[in-house]
């Protein structure tokens, strides 16, 4: 899939506009007032982030403009519910409801069929899951989700796994102070490219430039094999703090072993 090309369903993406903080936010007022002007700008404002969105769909054999129409559905959806009220950017709650709309559209043209009773389940579960998240400002449990929508949570977890597409390990989980987390940061591999480049060098010069803390992070990663989870939760930080720190440590290493 190409996404580097000039025109997309028509739009000229080198000419996109790109609005400032206080455009963005009057624009916004208008909105709420029914300005359909306004609406048509702030869409046409924010067209890069369904470009960045759907870059991340590159593996997927979709034609890009179909993605990108798609991902401009997602786009509106988020302006019509987006709550300026909360402290929240709206780059960061419009990504999810994108990134949504692009896998809903994909799971419903996958060739493996799965029945409708199960994906309306499913929608039924992720729409729920969407408001209660809005409303309470974090991460509804299953349980939640199923009193919401009055199923059974163990049908909610085999739709949601029966619409599910594969994962790719590049695929990012969530992002916190800049560090973004990918789906290969939480699973333990002996074999991955950095471990063996640990395991193939004489590394003990290089990490005696290390603090102790990215020294232990740095044993307990591609020695005792622990993924960036568990060495969060042995050490007592968050998972991003152990991500900025390995990385920081690798830095370090690579640098003094040129």
């Amino acid at each position: 899939m190409v996404v580097n090309k000039v025109e997309i369903c028509g739009v000229n993406t080198s000419k996109l506009p790109l609005l400032t903080n206080e455009e963005k936010k009057m624009l916004f007022e208008r909105i709420q007032k029914g300005d359909k002007e306004a609406r048509e700008l702030y869409i046409k404002g924010n067209l890069r982030l369904v470009l960045s969105v759907i870059k991340r769909f590159s593996s997927s054999n979709e034609n890009v403009d179909d993605l990108f129409q798609i991902g401009c559905i997602g786009l509106m959806k988020a302006i019509d519910n987006f709550d300026c009220t909360m402290d929240v950017k709206f780059s960061t709650y419009a990504v999810p409801m994108i990134i949504g709309e692009i896998r809903r559209y994909l799971r419903d043209n996958n060739s493996i069929r799965v029945s409708r009773s199960l994906r309306d389940t499913a929608y039924k579960a992720i729409y729920a899951k969407e408001n209660l998240l809005k409303q309470n400002s974090k991460e509804p449990t299953i349980q939640e989700i199923s009193e919401a929508i009055g199923i059974p949570k163990e049908d909610i977890v085999y739709a949601l796994d029966a619409i599910q597409s594969p994962v790719s390990l590049y695929d990012p989980v969530y992002t916190e102070g800049g560090d973004t987390l990918y789906v290969m940061d939480q699973i333990s591999d002996r074999k991955s490219r950095e471990e063996n480049w640990v395991e193939n060098l004489s590394l003990s010069e290089a990490m005696k430039k290390l603090s102790p803390r990215e020294n232990h992070i740095i044993n307990l990663r591609f020695f005792e094999g622990k993924t960036q989870m568990e060495v969060a939760e042995e050490i007592h930080i968050s998972q991003a703090q152990v991500s900025r720190l390995e990385k920081n440590a690798l830095k370090t290493m690579k640098s003094y072993l040129k």
